[in-house]
């Protein structure tokens, strides 16, 4: 946009736009961008290709990576002194200091530069914003969730970086195991029956594995949602995988960069680093390039089901644009802008995602009970710049009682809470029932945070749990027998998948009966079935007089005379049943006659030469309909 209005600026006769980059992801994003807005920027390929856009007066826009700078002026010496040019830095808060700056003033010392960056600048770095004139216009991570531009990331911290000893084992085992059977408890000490005779790093990705495992499981697997885990290290990546593929919940694959054997050690895990060296020869042999195998593993991991998890080191914790990646595991040190950049994988929106979720097992941020600058990890930072990163997930978990309560609220006039028909027939008000499915929508999705975080679990006594869970399985069994009783049209969308998702994991009890397509009237035998099922004679006429009214409003065109008059019948029907002037069983009789009247498509005031032709009875019941309202026109021409 900052492009195109400088473009059409009058005041530039000759305008030069140069994008710059740090990252090749980066660069050949905006340059997709660009193309796809009709726009057509050359692309530098090297640095010699670079001074010659920038010397070519032609070439209107232009997209680099920095580092091509430093070779466009070993190649030639090239400078263009114009003042028209504009250089836009992307991520400027990394690439502006030092050789790099340099190289593009010695280019382009009369350019005007404009620094970008989608992180807050650190205090010391606010005097060197200084290069580029000052800052212009700042927008925080606060107006950005207001915006809805992002959505709001929850943190949870678990299993904080500890001495991994037996007392911490047991008292991890308890809280994993809290929702078990005794059958699943005696199966995962068996999975840890060897861990004293693992190193502790190891014994500790091992637990890790497992709580991700059933973590992902219990909470995304099946919604569509994938998650990232980053590790310390290549060797802790693989082993990641390892265990993952061990207790084989859930599918994922490892993303990293290939090995280089001139490295140096660099942790607890060197011993393993052969396992790298071999893991990605597998690699080369599955996918042949090192692009190949980037490009592929990403692709099936944004467009695909499987994996549901990647697990990186350093690689797709900056630049990566996934908007079903939903959660974040840490188990690595990151601070600054490395931590405020990985955290953003999962802020991106997408449908039916209300959160992104870190779930911090190296302990960076502790129980965020303070302001973050009290961390080291984010210490840097002005707080107001990053007011708003990451809300504490009890902070959500708190609402669940007034969210609890609000859904309760609607039906307070009934008096006996048993009552099943009480509570469908005060939902016959439309705008009752939709405030009833937005609340328990809002209510579900709480709830569902609350059943995936450990300090609920241990806080919250079994009883209240129990009774969240059979009220939860209450109100959607409500919800699916209004949508079909008042025929609305099915929105798949309504986080319907994940709600489902919430109730088979955490309630045992009769299942909710999913919504489906409603069978349509013209369907006698299936609809008379669905029917015959619905108990209640007041029930089964709402049910007929709502699906047929449906019916009418998609025929309408078809015949307007004829379903118009119908429609009102059903309506002063509907309402007389409401105002208690037609009984249960008169109500039923009067809509089942409506019913098969509009399925028939007969009406007693059509002539009886035109009543198996549907077209000649359409345009019979307009003219009829004209006629009526012009009693001017002659009495010859009416009996014509």
């Amino acid at each position: 946009m900052l492009t195109k209005s400088i473009a059409l600026e009058p005041s530039i006769k000759n305008p030069k736009i140069i994008l710059v980059t740090d990252r090749v992801n980066l660069d050949d994003q905006i340059y997709k961008t660009f193309n796809n807005c009709g726009k057509e920027p050359e692309q530098a390929r090297t640095g010699k290709h670079l001074g010659e856009l920038i010397a070519d007066n032609k070439t209107e826009i232009i997209t680099t990576l920095v580092h091509k700078f430093e070779k466009a002026i070993k190649n030639k010496n090239i400078q263009n002194d114009s003042t028209e040019i504009f250089v836009l830095v992307d991520e400027s808060h990394r690439t502006q200091y030092g050789n790099l700056n340099i190289q593009m003033q010695k280019l382009l010392p009369k350019a005007c530069y404009i620094g970008f960056t989608g992180t807050p600048l650190m205090k010391k770095d606010k005097n060197t914003a200084e290069r580029f004139g000052g800052i212009i216009d700042s927008y925080t991570i606060d107006e950005a969730v207001e915006d809805k531009a992002v959505v709001p990331l929850l943190y949870e911290g678990r299993l904080a970086e500890q001495e991994v000893t037996q007392n911490a084992i047991d008292a991890w085992f308890e809280k994993v195991s809290l929702n078990l059977t005794t059958e699943q408890k005696a199966d995962l000490k068996r999975k840890f029956s060897s861990a004293d005779q693992l190193n502790k790093a190891e014994q500790k990705i091992k637990m890790i594995a497992y709580d991700i495992s059933i973590h992902f499981k219990n909470t995304w697997q099946g919604t569509g949602f994938k998650g990232q885990l980053a590790a310390p290290s290549k060797a802790a990546a693989l082993k990641y995988k390892k265990y993952l593929d061990e207790f084989g919940m859930i599918s994922s694959e490892v993303i990293i960069s290939g090995p280089d054997t001139r490295e140096g050690y660099e942790d607890s895990f060197d011993e393993a680093k052969e396992e790298v060296i071999v893991f990605w020869k597998k690699m080369m042999e599955r996918f042949g390039t090192d692009d190949a195998y980037n490009k592929q593993l990403v692709n099936a991991f944004t467009k695909g089901d499987n994996p549901e998890i990647i697990i990186v080191v350093d690689k797709l914790l900056t630049g990566f644009d996934a908007p079903k990646n939903t959660v974040l595991y840490l188990t690595k040190k990151l601070e600054s802008h490395s931590l405020l950049q990985a955290i953003a994988r999962v802020n991106r929106l997408f449908e039916g995602k209300d959160f992104g979720y870190i779930i911090d097992y190296y302990g960076l941020l502790g129980a965020l009970d303070k302001a973050l600058t009290d961390y080291s990890a984010l210490a840097g930072f002005d707080e107001k710049d990053i007011a708003g990163t990451l809300l504490d997930v009890m902070s959500e978990i708190k609402k669940l009682p007034q969210r609890h309560s609000e859904v309760w609220d609607i039906f307070k006039e009934i008096r006996n809470k048993k009552d099943e028909e009480a509570y469908e027939a005060l939902l016959a008000d439309d705008e009752l029932r939709q405030k009833f499915y937005e609340k328990l929508s809002v209510f579900a999705r709480t709830l569902d945070i609350a059943l995936s975080t450990f300090k609920f679990a241990q806080e919250t006594s079994e009883e209240k749990i129990r009774m969240y869970k059979n009220d939860l399985l209450l109100f959607q069994k409500l919800r699916a027998s209004v949508k079909k009783r008042y025929a609305e049209t099915i929105d798949y969308k309504e986080y319907e998948y994940k709600i489902q998702k919430l109730i088979d994991t955490y309630i045992t009890s009769d299942k909710v009966t999913q919504i489906t397509e409603l069978i349509n009237i013209f369907d006698k035998e299936k609809f008379e079935q669905e029917v015959d099922k619905i108990k209640g004679s007041a029930a089964r006429a709402d049910t007929i007089a709502f699906r047929t009214k449906k019916t009418i409003t998609e025929k309408m065109d078809e015949d307007p005379v004829f379903y118009k008059k119908f429609s009102k019948l059903l309506e002063e029907t509907i309402k007389a049943y409401r105002e208690q002037r037609l009984s249960e069983v008169e109500y039923l009789n009067k809509v089942k006659t409506i019913m098969n009247t509009v399925c028939n498509r007969t009406d007693e005031n059509i002539p009886e030469k035109l009543r198996t032709k549907d077209v000649a009875k359409a345009f019979y019941g307009i003219v009829n309909e004209i006629l009526n309202k012009t009693p001017q026109l002659s009495p010859a021409l009416k009996d014509w």
